[in-house]
């Protein structure tokens, strides 16, 4: 579960230096200063994924800088690779380039690198998560990602939409997850982290077959549920999207806990659950929301419904609406 860290109890003027301390400990000592360090407003929270962490920050303006003495004081010879959430920040890798990144941008450093960062002119809060991995996780040669230190990494479409999704979920629900099942997410994140990586400097196949196999299942996971209102969303399409055999789409999910076609049904009777539960849908029946999610026949429909959740679509809406708040 998410470890958190809270300057609630600190007093305002210590925070800056609390949080300072928190950078240290969680990701790696830098430099901070800031002209709203009397007052400094920040929350941070960190994730053990096994193969790798993450963190979570929530931080006002500031400037940070990694310099080389700091670099011998510690250094956990890792690649750190930020998603900002909210806000924006301009970075400076030794080494690699200059970037600015805004919502949805993603962004890489080398911790045994000097780097200098600061947040975007007008931003008053920056959210941020950040995926931390060894070095030597990374399934490429050495050397190979240097060139992208301090680069814009989009996470607006490709195999960067499905990292940066990954990282967002992962600080919406990972504190719902067992340990076993986060090291199983660790796994995933640093096999993501490679696949946009080697994209972005042509060594894709370079990567082991395990790895590119999972950022592939986790591609499609995300096609599907973009695609989950489309009725023609089936093995054949979802083949064809990714440029594989539905034999091979097949195979892919040979060892997963739901088949191709499971999992699409699994995820449209989640969306029809949830709309059964919106006070604001309490005027539209429950075949036109099981229509919407493209079950056509409303005897499948009760049927799926009465299997995967012990109760009839229209128990299940009676039963949501007397529980306060839901």
């Amino acid at each position: 579960m998410w470890a958190k860290l809270s300057a609630d109890m600190v007093a305002p003027k210590e925070r800056f230096d609390w949080y300072n301390e928190v950078v240290a400990s969680s990701l790696v000592p830098v430099s901070l200063t800031s002209d709203q360090s009397a007052d400094f407003r920040c929350a941070a929270s960190v994730l053990d994924l096994g193969a790798a962490q993450v963190s979570a920050h929530t931080y006002g303006q500031l400037h940070s800088r990694r310099t080389s003495a700091l670099i011998r004081r510690s250094d956990p010879e890792q690649f750190q690779l930020g998603l900002m959430v909210r806000g924006g920040m301009w970075m400076s890798q030794h080494g690699g380039g200059d970037a600015l990144v805004g919502p949805g941008d993603m962004i890489l450093w080398d911790t045994s690198k000097q780097w200098q960062a600061a947040t975007r002119a007008g931003d008053a809060t920056i959210e941020a998560v950040i995926l931390q991995m060894p070095r030597g996780a990374l399934p490429l040669r050495a050397g190979r990602v240097d060139g992208l230190f301090g680069r814009r990494i989009g996470g607006e479409s490709g195999m960067g939409a499905v990292l940066a999704r990954f990282m967002s979920s992962l600080r919406s629900h990972g504190a719902e997850c067992e340990p076993q099942e986060l090291r199983g997410l660790g796994s995933v994140a640093v096999d993501l982290a490679a696949a946009v990586l080697a994209q972005r400097v042509d060594a894709y196949g370079e990567l082991p077959a395990e790895a590119r196999a999972r950022a592939l299942r986790e591609r499609i996971d995300a096609f599907i549920e973009h695609n989950l209102g489309d009725p023609a969303l089936a093995p054949g399409l979802i083949a064809a999207a990714h440029g594989i055999s539905v034999r091979a789409l097949h195979l892919l999910f040979r060892d997963q806990p739901h088949s191709v076609a499971a999992t699409v049904r699994r995820r449209r009777l989640e969306r029809c659950r949830s709309d059964l539960a919106r006070p604001e849908l309490a005027a539209r029946s429950v075949h036109d929301i099981a229509a919407r999610w493209c079950f056509s026949s409303a005897p499948v429909f009760s049927r799926s419904f009465r299997e995967a959740y012990g109760i009839s679509p229209s128990e299940f809406r009676r039963e949501a609406a007397r529980v306060p708040g839901r």
